[in-house]
């Protein structure tokens, strides 16, 4: 079973939940966080945007390198 990077960081021991759609490491519940992304299409939609913003997995350190506090859920 995949364990948590952040705890295991911390010298804890805990399975992971999810994995950071940016770095890939998993996390467990204390430790991943949600953040609403707003979607919009590409090739060949360019000008397609999705009616609701998509939930994504993350770290936060990921959150904090990205977008910050802004979307988090």
């Amino acid at each position: 079973m995949l364990k948590c990077y952040d705890c295991s960081e911390e010298n804890k021991v805990s399975e992971a939940v999810g994995v950071c759609i940016v770095c890939g490491k998993g996390l467990c519940m204390d430790h991943i966080k949600e953040v609403e992304l707003p979607m919009k299409g590409g090739y060949p939609l360019p000008h397609l945007t999705l009616k609701k913003d998509l939930p994504r997995m993350m770290c936060r350190e990921c959150i904090d390198a990205t977008i910050g506090d802004i979307g988090c859920v």
